[in-house]
């Protein structure tokens, strides 16, 4: 079915529409999926009826998380409202259970004890991820374009949900982020001579070709390896895949014996957020940091330091 003429027409609208890799991936899953549910029905056949349907077995039979169903939706729904002129309408299914699950939030201490025993690079990589309340994901795809260390400022570009933002970086990496450029421009300068180098959206490599040349575009933390482009089938280099870090932060998290608290790469996103809040910067701020597009995402927050983003004070405080 992955290679159908009607697969391959949803990809190259994708494609064309500025959608990440990631997405692409996630809808044409969920896509496929559907419509094996279905058994093989054409989609230009089905309808609101038939997702309704698909949905709550999702929530009922299978079930999954509301975001993992949020992500099957969102995925018809490109589908229906923007490929086959179908609108879904108020569909009216049974939806997933939400159950508010407080984030995992380190102390200050527990951070600290994390960076100490990682080596340069990813001592730098969790740095920004505290510090900059990155995704692990955002992060390894830094390229020197994005860092301004004399505003103390860092671009975030194509993140979740296809937005670009700015957030915070701290000047105290200055050090640590120079020595990365130059190594990474020195990775640069080996593949330029091979005739290859970063990876490159697709349509800037098209209008420009020789882009890959220039250090801007070279990715900050680089892939140890060359690899085909998954579009173009170019050789290039990618950024550090994602799986490096996780495993480095599980060795790092059973070596300081933090055991009692889940730890990932997402934590430290969460870390920031919270910290912020701690110190008295105002959630508006924070929301704007984070990228979220409501501030009721980022009012969860508020919950993990027991108050609220208005300084409540516990009551029993003011009689003890």
């Amino acid at each position: 079915m992955s290679s159908s003429p009607f697969l391959n027409f949803i990809r190259n609208e994708l494609r064309l529409r500025g959608y990440s890799l990631k997405t692409e991936k996630s809808y044409l899953y969920w896509i496929k999926y559907f419509i094996r549910f279905h058994k093989l029905q054409h989609p230009h056949n089905m309808g609101a009826e038939e997702v309704k349907t698909f949905l709550s077995f999702l929530a009922v039979e299978k079930n999954v998380a509301i975001n993992t169903q949020k992500s099957a939706l969102n995925a018809l729904a490109f589908l229906y409202n923007k490929l086959l002129d179908q609108p879904l309408g108020d569909l009216g299914f049974q939806h997933a259970k939400q159950g508010r699950r407080l984030p995992i939030v380190l102390e200050s201490s527990d951070v600290q004890k994390i960076l100490t025993v990682l080596n340069e690079r990813n001592h730098l990589i969790f740095s920004l991820l505290y510090g900059s309340g990155l995704r692990i994901s955002e992060c390894l795809r830094i390229r020197i374009q994005d860092i301004n260390l004399d505003q103390g400022s860092l671009a975030v570009r194509c993140s979740k949900g296809n937005k670009d933002r700015t957030t915070i970086l701290s000047r105290k990496l200055s050090e640590s982020l120079n020595k990365q450029k130059k190594y990474a421009h020195l990775i640069q300068q080996s593949d330029n001579a091979k005739g290859y180098g970063p990876s490159l959206p697709f349509a800037l490599s098209k209008k420009y070709p020789n882009a890959f040349r220039q250090f801007n575009w070279m990715y900050l933390f680089p892939s140890a390896s060359i690899s085909p482009h998954p579009i173009t089938g170019e050789l290039c280099r990618h950024h550090l895949h994602e799986s490096v870090p996780r495993k480095v932060l599980k060795k790092a998290v059973a070596v300081t014996n933090i055991l009692e608290k889940r730890v990932n790469c997402h934590t430290f996103r969460h870390s920031f957020a919270t910290h912020l809040l701690m110190s008295g910067q105002d959630i508006r701020t924070v929301q704007e940091l984070l990228g979220h597009n409501d501030v009721s995402t980022t009012q969860i927050y508020t919950h993990v330091i027991g108050q609220h983003f208005a300084g409540t004070n516990n009551p029993l405080d003011q009689i003890i």
